[in-house]
């Protein structure tokens, strides 16, 4: 089974949030559906980078990292390559 890390970006204020999920498709489905909490206010998101992992465990490691980086410009850095 494949794991993603997904970074979404608010087309609103153009902020990110970071999660993974083993279908990101069907997760930004439910993110840009919520009626409350952190996304909810700040619908429409988009997917604008994945990542792929074989296990779980290095797929939590890698969001933990990417959370912890709390820097807009580090995450555009990513998303442009």
């Amino acid at each position: 089974m494949n794991y993603f890390v997904y970074i979404l970006q608010s087309e609103k204020d153009e902020s990110f949030y970071i999660g993974y999920s083993i279908d990101p498709i069907k997760r930004l489905v439910k993110h840009n559906s919520a009626n409350k909490g952190y996304t909810a206010s700040k619908k429409p998101w988009k997917i604008v980078y994945t990542e792929i992992f074989d296990n779980k465990t290095d797929t939590i490691l890698r969001e933990r990292f990417l959370k912890k980086q709390k820097n807009k410009l580090f995450y555009k850095q990513l998303i442009n390559g």
